[in-house]
């Protein structure tokens, strides 16, 4: 590329010169005809006798041999004439043309796009004639290459000269800012390097092997290619490139990567010079039993369609270009005779060198892609024309609204037309160009098969559609494909099987991702397809790892055996101390009921209770309201509970201060107080409660974090620091009433009701204590049933320490339960 810079940069500067001189080696046009309007032709007509050339050795045009694209120029050469002939299009304007062959030589090239920007031609001098001097043609159509196309888009950019190619598929070339002046008839690569790897990915293969043509068309379409299949997750295992210049060592090193590599399908963007070297190196390394994907570049060239060559490429299938079929044009190519032009070298050559022979590539007239594209390249430039003299004064795209000089037309003006040429040729195709200079992207997609005479043919199989809706741009016909070795069934291209179920991939150290070795699944993992797949949270995995089931759901549920158990000892517990209130409500007028303040009594018999009964909440399955329940009805009645126990114990120390002489304590803490006290600490919680529900209230929650193999069904709940703060109250309480307890305990016996309350809160405090880390540790529903037991082992330990003596003499020893004998033995 840089050697083109170099020689471009220099021609250029040489065409800057006042006076024209002509280069050494200048060319002349093979066929021309003078017309109102001249399109130039730049064609690769001859092929190149030695293709490993280098820069410093030009070939030159006597060192052509072959005739790669004469069915081309004909299809140029008959939409002219059909246009000429036309009385609705351009009927008052001829078209002429100047075509040149270029030998598939950038130089030549570059010299032939010079001539036409200036009219200089053949080896004779000009040294009065400007080499800047307006063009003599108004638009080229060429080359075949896209290399060789940017290098003629780019010389003739500068005049404004619109360049039309019909099989230029760089999509480089897209690039508006960089190729203003660029058009083309067959669509960018881009869309064809997408549509391939929907075929890879269509037909289910994961492991290909590319090769390209190391030029712009291969390197740029193969690097679209590879990036959109790896989005894909399809893998590739090599990407080789060749070029037709390159030793034949190296080619044949490429062909070697081919035969010792695993894949079996090879996604080959590669021109038709490209592939023939290549094809050659494959014939004689004998490689076969490949699936071969081709790009348009050589998928539907006839010359490869051999019975060798079949043994190769037999099966093959990609994307050429979409067929048209153009009334007229096959008998015009086959009609082609001398007389056409007496005197015309160029034409008696081919004539007596290739006609000699009927069948030919040029006879065969099985494929007209191509040159149907050369067809609609001369007709954009004729409806643009026609556009272009259609316009009138004061309505026109130009300065003040003019209209181009009909006499004398630009190049630039054709340009502007060109940009918004839209019309429908005679055989239905519309034609237009998208602000890319692109046409809309059409492919058939072909398969190499034989026919019922054994004949290789390239059929339809499916099409590609860039215009219709995402997804269903691929159309696949209802055709049998024939693979490679005439197989019937798709091959397959993998690095690595996939995986049996119960089992998931493992990505090999320095592989990529679609060569792995197949492991088990871990727990919680299944795999039932290809790829490794977590269980949902509230499933886990079976132990053949193939599929999931629903986790084990657990809460404490009233059927089980601790659940009965715990039900149990709550009614137990409930029932007892109702037992104990019938008893003191009997005896409430005995002295023992009367001594230790009747009314506490009863009020914290009712919250024993309470407490006992609101065990039940937490044993069953968690809904919203046993959640809400739960836990605020065992924080207000504790905290009632707890009230009442200090109450009691301030009663104790108030009556002995009573006692003392001059002390009128009571009076301050008499019943009153003592239920407002109860009321007001109880309140406390009732708030600290209402605002936890308002707030964030607990709620049922499935826990399928904690175990792996089960969903712990349980009431979360929902603001922890509202939930501290309920239990940092009762245990605020309980210690306060600890605390007065603990100072009363050595009191007159008269008044030793303090000593059962000290033993009684030391007993609360160790249970609820001791269950912090038990609840902890605890595991699932046993969380719950720890809960359970501190609220009954604390309530059954209120009820006896407080209740039972009292009780005992009540029921057992009634003789004591007297003043005098209360007053005298000091047994309270």
């Amino acid at each position: 590329m840089l050697h083109l810079i170099v020689l471009l940069f220099t021609v250029s500067t040489r065409a800057q010169e006042s006076a024209c001189r002509a280069q050494a080696n200048s060319i002349e046009p093979i066929l021309s005809k003078p017309g109102d309007i001249m399109l130039g032709g730049i064609f690769s007509l001859h092929g190149i006798e030695n293709a490993r050339y280098t820069f410093k050795s030009v070939p030159e045009p006597t060192k052509c041999k072959g005739y790669n694209e004469m069915r081309i120029v004909r299809a140029m050469l008959f939409a002219i004439e059909e246009i000429n002939n036309s009385s609705s299009l351009l009927p008052d304007v001829s078209l002429g043309y100047k075509i040149f062959d270029v030998c598939t030589s950038i130089h030549l090239s570059i010299k032939a796009a010079l001539i036409l920007m200036n009219g200089n031609e053949g080896d004779e001098s000009h040294p009065g004639k400007p080499c800047n001097t307006p063009s003599t043609v108004h638009a080229v159509i060429g080359m075949s290459g896209s290399s060789h196309t940017i290098v003629i888009a780019r010389a003739l950019q500068s005049f404004h000269i619109p360049v039309i190619s019909y099989v230029a598929t760089c999509a480089c070339l897209s690039n508006k800012q960089e190729f203003p002046t660029f058009f083309r008839t067959i669509p960018s690569d881009s869309y064809q390097s997408r549509a391939l790897a929907q075929l890879v990915k269509h037909f289910g293969w994961t492991w290909v092997g590319t090769i390209r043509s190391d030029n712009d068309y291969g390197n740029l379409g193969m690097a679209t290619f590879i990036q959109t299949v790896q989005k894909e997750g399809i893998c590739i295992e090599y990407s080789e490139s060749i070029y037709y210049s390159y030793p034949s060592e190296k080619i044949a090193a490429t062909v070697r990567v081919i035969k010792a590599s695993s894949s079996k399908v090879i996604v080959a963007f590669l021109t038709k010079q490209d592939m023939e070297i290549l094809l050659k190196e494959l014939q004689n390394q004998n490689v076969t039993g490949r699936q071969w994907i081709g790009s348009e570049g050589w998928i539907s060239a006839r010359i490869f369609a051999t019975e060798e060559s079949y043994k190769i490429l037999g099966g093959s299938i990609g994307f050429a270009i979409s067929e048209a079929e153009i009334p007229g044009l096959k008998d015009y190519i086959l009609n082609i005779h001398p007389s056409e032009a007496p005197g015309n070298a160029f034409l008696n050559e081919f004539w007596e060198t290739n006609l000699r022979d009927i069948s030919n590539e040029y006879t065969d007239v099985s494929e007209f892609r191509i040159p149907g594209n050369v067809y609609k390249a001369v007709y954009a430039v004729a409806y643009s024309l026609q556009d272009l003299l259609r316009c009138k004064n004061g309505e026109g795209p130009f300065v003040n609204k003019t209209c181009a000089n009909k006499i004398n037309i630009e190049p630039w003006q054709v340009l502007y037309y060109l940009k918004k040429v839209n019309f429908t040729t005679n055989y239905g195709e519309k034609i237009y160009f998208d602000e890319s200079g692109d046409p809309t992207a059409k492919y058939d997609l072909i398969n190499w098969q034989r026919n019922s005479h054994g004949n290789i043919e390239f059929l339809k199989i499916g099409a590609y559609d860039a215009s219709l809706s995402e997804g269903k741009e691929f159309i696949m016909n209802n055709i049998s494909i024939v693979w490679m070795g005439n197989a019937n069934k798709v091959p397959r291209s993998v690095c690595s099987e996939s995986c049996f179920p119960g089992t998931r991939k493992a990505v090999k150290k320095g592989k990529p991702v679609c060569c792995f070795d197949c492991i088990p699944c871990a727990e919680g993992e299944f795999s039932n397809t290809t790829s490794k797949l977590h269980c949902p949270l509230e499933y886990r995995s079976n132990e053949q790892r193939n599929e999931c089931f629903l986790k084990e759901i657990e809460f404490l549920s009233f059927g089980e055996l601790m659940g009965t158990l715990l039900v149990i000892l709550s009614l137990l517990g409930s029932s007892i101390t109702f037992l104990v209130v019938l008893v003191f409500f009997y005896y409430k007028d005995t002295p023992i009921v009367r001594a230790n303040n009747r009314e506490l009594s009863f009020l914290l018999l009712l919250s024993l209770a309470l407490c006992f009964l609101c065990a039940l909440t937490f044993i069953g399955e968690p809904s919203t309201w046993s959640c809400k329940l739960r836990h605020t009805a065992f924080g207000i009645t504790f905290v009632l509970c707890i009230s009442c126990v200090l109450g009691k114990t301030t009663v104790v120390l108030m009556a002995f201060r009573a006692t003392l002489p001059g002390s009128n304590t009571m009076k301050w803490f008499g019943p009153t107080q003592q239920r407002l006290s109860v009321f007001a600490c109880t309140f406390i919680q009732i708030l600290i409660c209402s605002f936890w529900l308002i707030i964030s209230p607990p709620f049922p929650n499935k826990n399928v974090i904690s175990h792996k193999d089960k969903i712990i069904f349980e009431c979360d709940v929902g603001s922890t620091a509202a939930f501290y703060a309920a239990l940092g109250y009762i245990g605020f309480l309980s210690s306060i009433c600890f605390i007065l307890a603990f100072l009363a305990r050595k009191l007159p016996d008269n008044f030793n009701e303090a000593k059962f309350i000290t033993f009684s809160m030391l007993l609360f405090c160790a249970v609820w204590i001791t269950f912090i880390p038990a609840y902890i540790s605890s595991p699932g529903k046993f969380t719950v049933a720890v809960e359970i037991f501190a609220i009954l082992a604390s309530s059954f330990g209120l009820l006896f320490c407080i209740f039972a003596p009292k009780c005992y003499i009540i029921l057992l020893k009634p003789e004591e339960n007297t003043k005098r004998h209360l007053m005298g033995k000091n047994i309270a």
